[in-house]
């Protein structure tokens, strides 16, 4: 009989450690996805300023940007002078609830270059 409780034992504590186990892994697959996302924000940031800073058109620049960029996410770009900065926002992360996702920011400014165009505002 001493087995028996054994088995039953060993195998309650299998059925809560399994959803534990599954839970960790969903946190660690949101957080390696959302580390891919916050590269690939900064990817496009620096993709889209180097364009602008050449000086290729507003629209031109944020769609490069756009290629670089995990689905969904917002850029912005501003021509001040002598400077262009671009930002690149997302919400990324999350799986069905049971994890929370991320706003996800990256921000890459540089000179304009000397010789390239300067467009003023943009789409």
């Amino acid at each position: 009989m001493q087995g028996r409780r054994d088995s039953g034992m060993v195998t309650a504590e299998l059925a809560v450690a399994i959803p534990v186990v599954v839970l960790v892994l969903a946190f660690c697959a949101a957080g390696i996805g959302a580390g891919i996302d916050q590269i690939r924000c900064v990817d496009a940031a620096r993709t889209a300023a180097r364009s602008a800073a050449r000086g290729d058109p507003v629209g031109e620049s944020r769609m490069l940007g756009v290629r670089a960029a995990p689905h969904g996410a917002h850029i912005e770009v501003d021509r001040g002078g002598s400077e262009v900065r671009v930002v690149v926002t997302v919400r990324a992360g999350g799986m069905g609830g049971f994890v929370p996702g991320w706003h996800l920011r990256a921000v890459a400014t540089g000179p304009v270059e000397v010789g390239g165009a300067v467009e003023v505002g943009g789409p």
